[in-house]
């Protein structure tokens, strides 16, 4: 037998142990359920002792910072009520601080491959797209106030770094109620750091394959010696390159808050954020999927299509305040002010087009383009919300307006007509060719604006001890260059139901409303995307809060569902695409997340979902069935300081059509289901000093992800390290 078929046989063995590792550990996982259940519900049982949980709370729900456990103490992303995870009728996922920090989670793409149930695209070196429940996800939130973002055009949201956040909310299914336009898939909120009555600081240092180095500091604390007035201030640094040859990316991040008491009741927050995206030798799309032949292009992980000149810069600005004052009847109002600018200035050129002949080299065409715009969006959300007495029960109510506006202009240079774009020998591609004299080429310009207004209500009224019914609703008010819809009303019925101090069984209902920009053949824009919501399931909290577990099921039905028309544009150069009628998509989501035993995190999930149109299923990019686990444990009973942890993660099979030089109409191209391992360790040499290590694809598993639209591919990281070291003041 060959040494490479050895290294195969051995891998294989290798992956199906750790396959059963972490079956193992969820089987430990839904024991310790069942187990904590019988503990607490046992009179004469002792509870597993636990430490108590150390959250801070406030109108976004409770800080998870500091609190060790990988589950949040209560959210709010859902209605504005702040309620527990078990109160809410709908699902929730986040990664709190702690579970990025353990997992050395730097940027939202590395946390949403953490979450259950998204599934991540890769377009190029600088775009990403995230799914949940097979539709991606264009609603984000920055601590509760909603920005829309443009996939196509790409500008910082998916290059978000996480020093500056406390956590991530990912709220599955329709979110119309708070955002306006609802997303059917989920909705992104980002929770920024909070400044802390008590100094603290932390500095800290990384070092990773391809020459990745980072630099971060966080200081907080009191500016009086009352603590009245805090602030906050972060700063990070990366400078970092990629397995892609002739690439490096440079991302600074800053970001300020001041929180100040101008009375015992009444706040005022003020703050400011930053980060630039600097990148040399960006990819645009990726590797044609077949070569002339109409065999798979296997290219070298390290390839990159980009020109040495191709670039893609991103920048995000915020700047956010909110004044909030409880009233002496605990009725609380909450006023939030965001703007935010999100620019790209790209020059791109990149050899992405046709099929290569696997002899020659010849067939494939540049790309090229230059690309320049930003958007400016300002958001107010203005809220009441409080208990009242009805029927000699107390319930609680919100109400609230919120008003936005975003304006985004572009323009650009087309391809030169003199400028050669064809590609000698494609497999001998190095990015070396002059950028071409853009003033040259077709110039264009767009200037785009959308407003949104709407007015909202929020009950949850306490018909029982046990029974708890949130009746809510949202009339909407949308207008774009192409859309206008006015009174627009969402609905959002919800409903939890205590079984006992442990479960609720829960159950909801929305509607999803959503404008598109998508246009046919004829440049027609398609209607707005409509549709229902139905999701019921039963959740689970033990250990006062430390361990929360979730099982649903949601079915969603959907009309004018855009779907892309391979190679076929619009008269504008745009994609084109067709609205189907009565597209359903059904599917069930379990979810583990927390302290399952002193010590141990754990954050664990599987998703399953299908989505149909006449027998025909659709959204097949992202897979049908998805598992991930991720956990950690402090061995201080043998190792005092030591923490060590792992994590798998495995995906379906996707599919979609692409076109192969061989026949006239798209093909279908599957990309095989596939397994990633991580591990990871932190060592704290005393109160101050701990050093980290982690290592992402353990096993260097070679996977891609497909852009069906491009008939490209792009290859997923190959195993990387991360060497931390951290030092807390």
């Amino acid at each position: 037998m060959s040494s490479t078929r050895m290294q195969m046989t051995d891998k294989k063995y290798l992956s199906k142990m750790i396959q059963m590792i972490m079956l193992g550990l969820t089987s430990v996982a839904a024991t310790t359920l069942l187990h904590a259940t019988e503990e607490t519900t046992q009179n004469n049982a002792e509870p597993l002792a636990l430490p108590t949980l150390k959250f801070t709370a406030n109108q976004l729900g409770e800080i998870t910072e500091n609190s060790g456990v990988y589950t949040p103490g209560s959210i709010a992303t859902a209605t504005r009520l702040v309620l527990k995870p078990k109160e809410t009728p709908q699902t929730i996922s986040v990664i709190t601080r702690q579970e990025m920090d353990d997992f050395n989670l730097n940027s939202i793409d590395d946390v949403m491959r953490h979450t259950p149930g998204v599934s991540v695209v890769t377009y190029d070196s600088e775009r990403t797209e995230y799914y949940s429940r097979g539709f991606a996800i264009q609603n984000f939130q920055y601590d509760g106030i909603p920005m829309n973002r443009d996939s196509a055009y790409s500008a910082g949201n998916t290059l978000s770094d996480m020093a500056i956040y406390d956590r991530i909310e990912v709220l599955k299914g329709a979110t119309g109620l708070l955002t306006g336009v609802g997303d059917p898939g989920a909705t992104i909120n980002l929770i920024r750091k909070k400044p802390t009555k008590d100094f603290q600081g932390n500095v800290s240092l990384g070092l990773g394959t391809w020459n990745n180095y980072r630099g971060q500091i966080d200081l907080s604390g009191p500016l009086n010696e009352t603590g009245s007035i805090r602030a906050r201030g972060v700063a990070a640094y990366q400078d970092k390159e990629s397995q892609l040859d002739r690439y490096e990316r440079k991302t600074p991040v800053f970001y300020g808050i001041l929180e100040a008491d101008l009375t015992d009741n009444t706040l005022l927050t003020v703050g400011a954020d930053y980060q630039d995206n600097k990148p040399k030798g960006s990819t645009w799309g990726g590797i044609p999927i077949y070569n002339s032949a109409g065999q798979f292009n296997k290219m070298p992980r390290g390839f990159n299509n980009g020109a040495n000149w191709s670039n893609w810069e991103q920048y995000t600005r915020t700047i956010f305040s909110t004044l909030e004052h409880k009233f002496d009847n605990d009725w609380v109002a909450k006023i939030q002010l965001n703007h935010q600018i999100n620019g790209y200035d790209a020059q791109l050129g990149a050899a992405a087009g046709g099929h290569p002949n696997p002899s020659t080299g010849t067939g494939v065409s540049m790309w090229a383009g230059n690309y320049k715009g930003e958007t400016k969006s300002d958001a107010a959300d203005i809220y009441a919300t409080g208990p009242f007495q009805l029927f000699g029960r107390e319930h609680e109510l919100v109400v609230g307006a919120s008003i936005s506006e975003s304006t985004w202009k572009n323009n650009g240079y087309g391809t030169p007509t003199d400028y050669k774009t064809s590609v000698d020998q494609y497999y001998q591609w190095n990015g070396n060719v002059a950028e071409p004299d853009w003033q040259r080429g077709n110039h264009w310009s767009n200037n785009e604006t959308t407003k949104q207004n709407g007015f909202y209500l929020t009950s949850r009224l306490n018909l029982h001890d046990d029974l708890k019914v949130i009746l809510g609703g949202r009339i909407a008010n949308y207008k774009s260059e192409e859309t206008k819809e006015s009174g627009i009303f969402i609905p959002y019925v919800g409903a939890v139901y205590d079984l006992n101090d442990q479960y609720s069984v829960y159950a909801s209902y929305s509607t999803i409303f959503k404008p598109q920009s998508a246009q046919n053949p004829n440049g027609k824009t398609l209607d707005p995307l409509e549709g229902e919501n139905y999701e019921a399931g039963i959740k689970g909290e033990f250990f006062d809060g430390r361990l929360n577990a979730s099982l649903a099921y949601y079915q969603l039905k959907q009309d004018n569902f855009a779907k892309e028309i391979p190679n076929v544009l619009t008269p504008s150069g745009g994609v084109a695409s067709e609205a189907l009628q009565g597209v359903k998509t059904k599917g069930a989501e379990l979810e583990v997340t927390g302290e399952i035993r002193p010590g141990w995190n754990l954050h664990a999930g599987f998703n399953h979902k299908i989505s149909k149109q006449d027998g025909i299923k659709q959204s097949t990019l992202t897979p049908e069935n998805e598992f991930s686990l991720y956990t950690s444990y402090k061995l201080n009973q043998w190792v005092d300081g030591l923490t060590i942890g792992g994590g798998a993660r495995w995906q379906d099979k996707t599919w979609g059509d692409v076109t192969n030089p061989l026949y006239k109409d798209p093909v279908k191209h599957v990309v095989s289901d596939y397994w990633l391992f991580d591990a990871m360790a932190n060592y704290e040499v005393n109160d101050q000093l701990s050093v980290s290590f982690n290592v992402n694809n353990l096993l260097d598993e070679k996977y891609y992800t497909i852009f069906s639209w491009y008939s490209t591919y792009t290859w997923g990281e190959g195993r990387n390290y991360n060497l931390g070291l951290k030092y807390k003041f």
